[in-house]
């Protein structure tokens, strides 16, 4: 029998290991700054449609917003505008604390849990159908982070701006017009779990969540009269509608992840009456200029399009570029900002992006839009600092130092557990580990994924890499600690067939997600384990702790069996073994973590000729056909190996439309994976690592080194520019380019000091303060 968790257990683990609770949860906060009226609120960068969404199909065609916690999916329908609306901790579930009898964690709705919808909200107006309208127009504009729908109805021209504030943490909707119309119709708010319809609401979930929304509304000209069921207005010459909405959750896992002190219907009233104190248009300039103040620190050219290019909606435009297969500079450069966009809307001040982001359809997303440890998670933070939002990382930062003392807990009670086929042969245990899905409560589900922990470290260190932020290397100490130690326990020491060389090895594991269920020593997890002991290692020196143990881990690093190439198949081995045990063309391409995200594979000289071209062999037999996140973990591969056609090849293949749920991208940019001919689901790390590929065939980078056009490809070549890309070293990088080679390059550090920049074989030595730049041309003499 194992001690179950308890609080007292999760309480002093969380003071051991420094683990605060840190993330915001939905709070009262101060009143925010306001930008006067001549702040400039005009679009800029707009994607735009011909058509509203269909109310069926609004995972593939509603809009989204999101102010980081709260999230909507918009229809923009004339008649009916409907939005579905999220928190990002609006989930069922629990710590699911109880195995399985296979010693595995439980992978259900109720048990393990699931992300789902906080509300529906709809706005509507009976004579306003789409077929009582003309010349209609909707348009995402990506770097304001407002949706805005025009149409025309009897000679006067409706346009309504929707947003979600961070700022007053409210989505607001308002309904304007030129021309002496007016406006007429009902607001309805209702709960997605039976609450039924009403101007505010609020219940509890099973697991004691409490949860609750409110919205108000007003407007000029006309009369506003909220009742029981909700809002009508009537001859308005223009509304503004005002939602908010929210839980109890809170970041500590000693009260369980909740605050009991908090009642959100409350607070999301509170909320939407201060908000609605302002006038739309000032709301609008706070929100557009905390918006801009991140969307702008990064700006991006790959060239012009055409006229007629332009001409096209954004939807005609995806179409066509896949069948005339011309390339479309300008589509692909907003493909990328749309994904920056997402990434502001969906990672800021609460939870991380999970497997849909903050958007869904309805309650019961597929893999329940958890938190997949062996890729997905990964993937939806590798854009981030590349693409000048390493304020967007602290979400998974925070996550994992505020899980770490349940993850801590039932490591230690569950993961020896003797029908575990993934347990320590060593009978011991210490530290954390994590299974393939975790949720909010600090729970589990499926199965144990030993690895995990190093690559959720590595992903963290990296961030460091690019920042230098001390703070953020002090607040993942813990969590590198702990998983070092955890596999201080758990390596096993081999003699390699026909050999006296003795080399650890990691116990028995799976290569996510095919192959043997328990094969020893899967370069997956070498790999990892690897990249993870020598960065705490790092840590450690440069925090100047745990000199003992740091020596360990040091010790047992150079003693790590190191994959080899396989003289049967000519490829970098997946199991420890010459023959291909799985599936040739899989999605995952977990043996190749040491070409990326890590560096241990160099196509630079660097490494063994016969390794990277074991990897390369590997890659290619993976195949250039999978779906959204599979490619893009491919480009970003390709890229470091200096292909641009295949990593270029790649990103065009994520920009097929998605027809009938096929891979692809939909009418409204989300990634879309076909799970069974006719159905499609969204996953948004495609969305995340498509950009990723495409910043990493512009700007290659590690502490120390940073190369330039790496894998530029001929579609981008003619001319073009990066403006705000982060460089591991702590370094910022502006760069031209015409005819294939740079012709600028400005280098500002943010906390380095020292690297080379190379091009084409040549290199020059930057010596920078921080805070200080440098510009470097005729890079290619």
């Amino acid at each position: 029998m194992t001690p179950e968790p308890s609080r007292r257990n999760l309480l002093a683990l969380a003071t051991a290991t420094g683990a605060l609770a840190t993330l915001p949860a939905f709070t009262a906060s101060a009143a925010p700054q306001r930008p006067d009226a001549s702040y400039d609120t005009t679009a800029h960068d707009e994607l735009w449609w011909q058509a509203p969404a269909d109310e069926h199909s609004m995972i593939e065609q509603g809009l989204p917003l999101g102010n980081g916690r709260l999230g909507a999916l918009a229809s923009n329908d004339p008649g009916r505008e409907l939005l579905l609306v999220t928190d990002a901790t609006m989930w069922t579930g629990g710590l699911n604390d109880t195995l399985d009898a296979d010693g595995q964690f439980p992978y259900g709705r109720e048990d393990f849990g699931s992300f789902t919808l906080l509300a529906r909200l709809a706005v509507d107006i009976p004579d306003h159908d789409l077929s009582a309208v003309s010349g209609y127009r909707r348009t995402l504009d990506l770097d304001r982070g407002v949706i805005t729908t025009s149409y025309v109805r009897s000679g006067v021209t409706y346009r309504r701006q929707i947003f979600a504030s961070r700022p007053d943490d409210v989505i607001v909707l308002h309904f304007s017009q030129s021309g002496g119309g007016r406006y007429s119709g009902t607001v309805t708010l209702e709960g997605t779990h039976g609450e039924g319809s009403a101007v505010s609401f609020g219940a509890a979930f099973a697991n004691g969540l409490r949860y609750g929304a409110a919205v108000t509304a007003y407007g000029t000209g006309g009369t506003v009269t909220a009742g029981g069921s909700g809002i009508s207005f009537t001859r308005c010459k223009d509304l503004t509608v005002v939602l908010s909405g929210g839980t109890n959750y809170a970041p500590d896992a000693a009260t369980h992840y909740r605050d009991p002190s908090l009642h959100p219907e409350q607070l999301a009233r509170t909320k939407v009456r201060a908000a609605a104190r302002h006038t739309a248009q000032t709301l609008l300039r706070t929100h557009v200029a905390d918006h801009r103040a991140l969307f702008g620190q990064f700006d991006l050219s790959l060239g012009a399009s055409s006229e007629e290019q332009r001409s096209l909606d954004t939807w005609e435009r995806i179409r066509a570029r896949a069948r005339d297969g011309v390339p479309d500079p300008e589509l692909e450069a907003q493909y990328l900002q749309f994904g920056r966009y997402l990434m502001i809307a969906g990672s800021r001040g609460s939870l991380p992006l999970n497997l849909q982001g903050l958007w869904l359809d309805g309650n019961a997303p597929d893999w329940m839009g958890d938190y997949h440890t062996d890729i997905n998670l990964q993937m939806n933070y590798w854009m981030g600092d590349r693409a000048g939002l390493s304020q967007c990382f602290d979400a998974f930062t925070d996550y994992c130092v505020d899980q770490l003392p349940s993850w801590t807990e039932l490591t230690r009670t569950h993961f020896n557990d003797a029908r575990n086929r993934y347990r320590n042969s060593t009978g011991k245990v210490a530290g954390w580990t994590v299974a393939v899905s975790t949720n909010i409560h600090g729970g589990m589900g499926w199965w144990w994924h030993p690895a995990g922990n190093a690559w959720l470290c590595n992903s963290l260190w990296e961030h460091y890499e690019f920042t230098g932020r001390r703070s953020h290397l002090e607040k993942i100490y813990p969590l590198l600690k702990g998983a070092c130690e955890f596999w201080e326990a758990r390596l096993l020491t081999l003699t390699l067939p026909g050999t006296s060389e003795e080399v650890l090895v990691a116990d028995s594991d799976w290569s996510p997600e095919h192959g043997p269920l328990d094969a020893k020593g899967i370069t997956y997890a070498q790999e990892l384990v690897r990249s993870l002991f020598g960065n705490y290692c790092a840590a450690a020196a440069e925090l100047k702790k745990d000199t003992g143990l740091a020596g360990r881990i040091a010790g047992l690093r150079k003693r790590l069996y190191l994959p080899r190439v396989s003289p049967t198949t000519g490829w970098l081995e997946e199991w420890m073994s010459p023959d291909n045990l799985g599936e040739t063309t899989h999605r995952h391409l977990s043996p190749l973590v040491g070409l990326f995200p890590g560096d241990r594979i160099r196509p630079d000289g660097s490494t063994p000729a016969a390794l990277v071209e074991g990897a390369t062999a590997l890659l290619t037999a993976r195949g250039m056909e999978s779906f959204g996140w599979a490619n893009a973990w491919r480009s970003l591969c390709w890229a470091r190996l200096k292909n641009a056609d295949n990593a270029y090849q790649l990103v065009v293949n994520n920009l097929r439309p998605s027809t009938d749920g096929s891979n692809g991208t939909a009418f409204n940019l989300f990634d879309i994976y076909e799970v069974e001919q006719g159905r499609g689901i969204f996953q948004i790390d495609g969305n995340f690592g498509t950009p990723a590929a495409m910043i990493e065939m512009l700007l290659y980078s590690r502490p120390g080194h940073l190369e330039l056009l790496p894998a530029l490809p001929d579609a981008w070549a003619e001319s073009g520019s990066l403006t705000g890309a982060g460089a591991r070293g702590g370094f910022v990088v502006d760069l031209r380019w015409r005819d294939g080679k740079p012709t600028e390059a400005r280098i500002r550090s943010i906390g380095g000091r020292t690297t080379t920049v190379a091009y084409a074989g040549t290199s020059r030595t930057v010596a920078l303060e921080p805070g200080a730049s440098v510009t470097l041309k005729d890079l290619d003499r």
